[in-house]
């Protein structure tokens, strides 16, 4: 690989302000960041939408090291973004962390049991950010 031991980061947002804000985060902690703004580009970048579907090789599906997403997106939310990641036999090992400006502990607990790696309250900080890389780190050992 080129990028080295750099982590892939799937970041997904429909704000194109909150998704440079996590892209320039990611980066600054040394992450290789690819951006999609909704739920179902995501899903044609992880090779789960489409005819892509049938690809097992493994080149359009083992991408990502993580993938990080809003919760509250237009087409498709966050929630159902991770169930479509979690329901695949190919992605369902990859972290997702959901992030929401909402604090809502129902919908924390919910994506929570569906598989998220963690919930983060919008706006992020380097200090998430940071966390996020240590967790990421751990999980590619």
């Amino acid at each position: 690989m080129d990028n080295g031991d750099l982590p892939h980061v799937l970041a997904v947002d429909d704000n194109l302000i909150d998704r440079k804000l996590v892209e320039r985060l990611l980066k600054s902690s040394s992450c290789k960041v690819t951006t999609a703004e909704n739920g179902l580009r995501a899903l044609e970048y992880l090779g789960l939408g489409g005819d892509e579907q049938n690809t097992m090789d493994g080149t359009t599906t083992s991408k990502v090291n993580l993938i990080i997403t809003d919760y509250c997106m237009p087409e498709m939310t966050g929630y159902e973004l991770l169930k479509k990641i979690k329901e695949s036999q190919i992605m369902k090992e990859v972290p997702v962390v959901i992030m929401s400006s909402e604090n809502v502990p129902t919908r924390i607990n919910q994506c929570l049991e569906e598989g998220a790696l963690m919930f983060m309250l919008k706006p992020l900080k380097q200090s998430d950010v940071k966390k996020l890389r240590c967790d990421l780190m751990k999980c590619r050992s």
